[in-house]
C-alpha cells in the first residue's frame, strides 16, 4: 500500500497490470485541500442522505442463516407480527373475553354451587359473601375479614391470557409502535390498570376488581391475625408493592427504562457533540464521527447523498477505515470517494446482470423454494452465495444446457470481480473452450488468451516459482496428474532433476520446448548442461541420475515428454516463456499479493486435450500461490473442470478454507473424474449443487453424500369391521349392500424413519428446469440443508 493510497500490482519479476497514473476522480472536481470546499464543520447537520446508495447503505440486514440473501430479508418471526391480525386472532381475544366475564358475573352473583366448598375446610372465621373493596388506606385499623374474590379473579385473568391470543394482540399494537408511542400507550394502561386496583385514586367511583385481595387473604393466612394492617408502615409498604407489581408488566411492555437511559444519554450529550453511532443511519458515515473523524464523515455524507460514490466505494472506504490506516483523513479530504481506488482505475464493471450486496459480499443466485422439508428461515427467501461459503469450495454438476454458466458461473465471476475491486478478493476464472469468455474484456485485469497471438500476456507455467522442486510438483500435477500409470513423486523427481541444473546454469527455468528435449534424452541438449554444471557436483549428480533413468521402463520421462508434446505445437509457440517478448508473462503468484482480476481463455475446439492440461497447471499453480499470507479472499472459478481434478488437487481441497481461497467446480457430470475420486471429492468441497437434468448415477452420489434424516410418517391401515350383534351385522350387511363396501376402521401408526434427503430417482426426475438442489457450508461450520433452488428468481 502505498501513501497515495493506491496499490502496484506488479509481481515480483511480472509486469502484468499497468500502474495507472492515479484514482480517477469525478468530472469537474479539484483537489481538495486539507478540508475541501464546501465541507461543513464537525457538529453541523450533516446532509440528507436521498440517493440511492444511501438507500441501500442503510437497508437493515439481519442474521440471518447461511445461504439466505440478506438485503431485505425479514426473519420469519418480524415477518408474521408485521401483518395484519387475522380474524382467528380477534376470535381468540373475544371468545375467552366473554367466558371470562360471564364466569365472573356467576361468581359474584353466587351461581357457581361449589365456590367455597373446598376452602371452607381449611379457613375458620366467619364468611362474607359479597366480597372487598380494596380503596388505598382502607385496611387501616380495621378489622380485614378473608375472601377469595381476588383469588378467583386472579386465576381466572391469567388462564384468559394463556388460552387467548392476547400476548400477540398486545405485541402486534403495542410492541410495533415506535419507542415514544409504546411509552405512552403503556403508560395509559398502566393508569386504567391502577383505577381499576384502586378506586377513588383517580376519581373513580365504581367499585375495584379485586386484584389486591389474593395478597391480603395470603397474608391473614399465614400470619392468622389481622393485626398487621393496623400499622401504616405495612399498609404503606404493602400499597407500595401492589403499584409496582401492577406497573412493572406496562413498564417492560412500553419499555420505559431503555427509553429513559436513551434521554438521559441525549441530554449529557450535549447539542454540540455527535449522536451515537447507534442513532446515525450507515450513509452518515457513524463509526468514523466516533473516533472523531468530523471532517471526513461529513465529506463522505455529501459524497454519498450526491450520488457521487456508488457501493463499490463506499465498502473500498470502509475497508480502508477497519485496516486502520494512519493517513485515512487525510487521503479521505483530498480524493474523497475515490480514495483507495483499484489499481486498474476501475471503480464499478461497465456491466451487471446479477443482483449484488457488496456490504455483506453477497451474490444472489435464486430464490429457496418452500416446500414440506424446507426450514421456515428460508421459505421464499433469496438464496445467496458469498466468500464465507466460496471458502469451503463449491462443486456443481449439470448436464449441458442446465444453467450452470448463465445462473451460476456467470453471477460468481461478476460478483468476485466487484470484490475485487473494493480490495477484498482475487479472482481467476478459467472460460472452457467453445462458451465463450467469462464476462466482458473491461471487468478483468489481465486476460491470457492461450493460442491467440493477439493476446497481452502469456502464462508463466514456473507460477514465477525460485525453488526447482516446487516448480517441478506444479508441472508433473498438471502433465500427469491426471494418470495412473505414472506417479506423481516419480514425476516430479524426473522433473527436478532437471530444472535444479538448468536454473544453475542458467538463471532460470528452461522454455516448455526445451524441457522436452530434455526429458526424451536429446543427447545435445544433455551435453550442454552437463558441461555448464561441471563446476557444481550436487547438480552434476542430479543430472546424471536423470540421464540414467532414460529410457529405462518406468521411466517417467517418457510420459511428461509426451505430454508437453501437446503443448509444443505452433498454436502455442509464442507461449509459456517461448515468445520474444519475455516480460508479457504473467505469474499467478501475483494474484496472492494484489486483489486483481484475472481471466484465462483456454484454446477453441481441436485442442481438448491441452485445454485440460492448462486447467490442471491453473489449478495446481492456485494451490501453490494461495498458502502465502494475504488479507484478502482469492478464489479460482473453473467453468468446465472436466479432467483437472487429480489425487493430489482433492487433497489441496481440504487445505483450502484455512488459507482464506476456494475453488468453484462445474462438472457436466462426476464421470468426468475418475471414480476411485468420487468420494474423497465429495468430502473435500464443503458446497454442492445439482441442476437440473443429472442421471441417476450422479444423483446416487448426491444423495450419499448428503445422507439421511429423521422423519415423520403417518401410515394408515384399514380393517374390515365383523360384527357380533345380530342388528348390527344386518345394518353393516346393508350398508354394503348400498355402497359396495365392506365396513372397514382406521388403523393410525405415527413413527420415526431414517430417509434420504434426496434420493437419487427424486434428484433426476423431481427438480424441475431451471432448479437446482443446493447445499452450503460455511468455512465457520454453519450447514444449510440441501434444498430446492429456483435459480429463474
Amino acid at each position: 500500500m502505498d501513501s497515495d493510497g493506491t496499490q502496484d500490482a506488479r509481481g515480483t519479476h511480472a509486469n502484468p497490470v499497468p500502474r495507472p497514473a492515479g484514482p480517477p476522480r469525478p468530472p469537474s472536481t479539484p483537489p481538495r485541500p486539507d478540508r475541501a470546499p464546501g465541507v461543513p464543520p464537525a457538529g453541523t447537520p450533516s446532509p440528507r442522505a436521498s440517493s440511492g446508495v444511501a438507500g441501500w447503505l442503510d437497508e437493515e440486514r439481519p442474521t440471518a442463516r447461511t445461504g439466505i440473501w440478506r438485503f431485505g430479508y425479514r426473519p420469519p418471526k418480524a415477518a408474521r407480527t408485521a401483518e395484519r391480525l387475522a380474524p382467528v386472532t380477534v376470535v381468540g381475544m373475544l371468545v375467552p373475553l366473554v367466558v371470562a366475564l360471564v364466569l365472573w358475573s356467576l361468581w359474584r352473583r353466587g351461581g357457581l354451587p361449589y365456590q367455597f366448598t373446598l376452602l371452607r375446610l381449611f379457613t375458620p372465621g366467619d364468611w362474607w359473601w359479597g366480597g372487598t373493596i380494596a380503596s388505598p388506606k382502607s385496611m387501616e385499623g380495621a378489622e380485614a375479614r378473608v375472601v377469595y374474590d381476588g383469588v378467583f379473579f386472579a386465576v381466572l385473568v391469567y388462564t384468559m391470557g394463556r388460552l387467548g391470543s392476547w400476548p400477540h394482540a398486545v405485541r402486534h399494537f403495542v410492541g410495533r409502535r415506535p419507542q415514544p408511542a409504546r411509552a405512552v400507550a403503556a403508560l395509559l394502561g398502566a393508569l386504567a390498570a391502577l383505577s381499576l386496583v384502586f378506586p377513588g385514586a383517580f376519581g373513580v367511583g365504581w367499585d375495584a376488581l379485586p386484584v389486591v385481595d389474593p395478597l391480603f387473604s395470603l397474608i391473614v393466612l399465614i400470619s392468622g391475625s389481622y393485626d398487621l394492617f393496623a400499622s401504616p408502615l405495612f399498609t404503606n409498604a404493602l400499597y407500595a408493592v401492589i403499584t409496582l407489581l401492577v406497573v412493572w408488566p406496562f413498564a417492560r411492555l412500553g419499555g420505559w427504562l431503555p427509553y429513559v437511559q436513551e434521554r438521559l444519554a441525549a441530554r449529557r450529550a450535549g447539542p454540540g457533540q455527535v449522536q451515537p453511532a447507534a442513532e446515525r443511519p450507515r450513509a452518515q458515515w457513524p463509526e468514523l464521527r466516533d473516533a472523531g473523524q468530523y471532517e471526513a464523515a461529513e465529506l463522505l455524507t455529501a459524497e454519498v447523498a450526491a450520488g457521487r460514490m456508488n457501493d463499490v466505494d463506499c465498502v473500498r472506504v470502509r475497508r480502508a477505515w477497519t485496516a486502520g490506516l494512519a493517513e485515512f483523513r487525510d487521503i479521505v479530504l483530498r480524493q474523497g470517494g475515490a480514495a483507495w481506488a483499484h489499481p486498474s482505475g476501475a471503480r464499478d464493471l461497465p456491466r451487471r446482470t446479477a443482483r449484488h450486496d457488496l456490504l455483506t459480499g453477497q451474490v444472489r443466485v435464486g430464490r429457496w423454494v418452500a416446500a414440506e422439508r424446507t426450514p421456515v428461515a428460508y421459505h421464499d427467501a433469496g438464496a445467496a452465495l458469498g466468500p464465507d461459503v466460496l471458502g469451503t469450495s463449491l462443486l456443481a454438476v449439470g448436464p449441458s444446457g442446465s444453467g450452470k454458466t448463465r445462473t451460476l458461473i456467470e453471477p460468481l465471476t461478476e460478483a468476485l470481480a466487484l470484490q475485487a475491486l473494493t480490495g477484498a478478493c482475487a479472482v481467476v476464472a478459467v472460460s472452457s473452450p467453445g462458451n465463450g469468455p467469462l464476462g466482458s474484456d473491461s471487468a478483468f485485469d489481465v486476460i491470457v488468451r492461450i493460442g491467440d497471438p493477439s493476446s497481452v500476456h502469456d502464462l508463466d507455467p514456473y507460477a514465477e516459482s525460485d525453488d526447482p522442486d516446487e516448480a517441478a510438483a506444479i508441472l508433473a500435477e498438471a502433465l500427469v496428474g491426471d494418470l495412473d500409470t505414472v506417479s506423481g513423486q516419480s514425476a516430479a523427481t524426473a522433473l527436478a532433476q532437471l530444472l535444479g541444473p538448468y536454473r544453475t546454469a542458467h538463471g532460470c527455468f528452461p522454455t516448455l520446448p526445451e524441457l522436452r528435449e530434455l526429458l526424451e534424452g536429446e543427447p545435445a541438449a544433455l551435453a550442454a548442461l552437463r558441461a555448464a554444471v561441471a563446476g557444481d557436483e550436487v547438480m552434476r549428480r542430479e543430472l546424471e541420475a536423470r540421464v540414467r533413468q532414460t529410457g529405462t521402463p518406468g521411466d517417467a520421462g517418457r510420459a511428461l515428454a509426451d505430454r508437453l508434446a501437446l503443448l509444443n505445437r505452433p498454436v502455442f509457440a509464442e507461449f509459456f516463456g517461448g515468445g520474444s517478448n519475455a516480460h508479457r508473462a504473467f505469474s499467478l503468484r501475483a494474484v496472492a499479493h494484489h486483489p486483481l482480476r484475472v481471466r484465462v481463455d483456454l484454446p477453441e475446439r481441436g485442442h481438448e486435450e491441452a485445454a485440460r492440461l492448462i486447467t490442471r497447471l491453473v489449478l495446481a499453480q492456485f494451490h501453490t500461490v494461495v498458502r502465502e499470507r494475504r488479507e484478502h479472499f482469492a478464489c479460482l472459478v473453473l467453468d468446465d473442470a472436466t479432467g483437472t481434478v487429480t489425487d493430489g488437487s482433492v487433497r489441496r481441497l481440504q487445505r483450502l478454507r484455512s488459507q482464506n481461497a476456494g475453488v468453484v467446480l462445474a462438472l457436466r457430470t462426476i464421470g468426468d473424474v475418475p471414480e476411485a475420486l468420487h468420494g474423497p471429492l465429495y468430502g473435500a468441497v464443503g458446497c454442492r449443487m445439482a441442476f437440473a437434468g443429472i442421471t441417476t448415477w450422479d444423483g446416487s452420489r448426491f444423495a450419499q453424500t448428503w445422507g439421511t434424516e429423521w422423519v415423520e410418517t403417518t401410515e394408515v391401515a384399514k380393517h374390515t369391521v365383523f360384527a357380533d350383534q345380530p342388528m348390527t351385522r344386518a345394518i353393516h350387511a346393508l350398508r354394503k349392500l348400498v355402497t359396495g363396501k365392506a365396513v372397514t376402521t382406521d388403523a393410525v401408526t405415527v413413527r420415526q424413519v431414517e430417509r434420504e434427503r434426496w434420493s437419487a430417482s427424486r434428484l433426476a426426475h423431481e427438480v424441475p428446469a431451471g432448479h437446482a438442489v443446493l447445499s452450503l457450508t460455511s468455512v465457520r461450520g454453519e450447514h444449510a440443508p440441501p434444498l430446492l433452488v429456483d435459480l429463474r428468481d
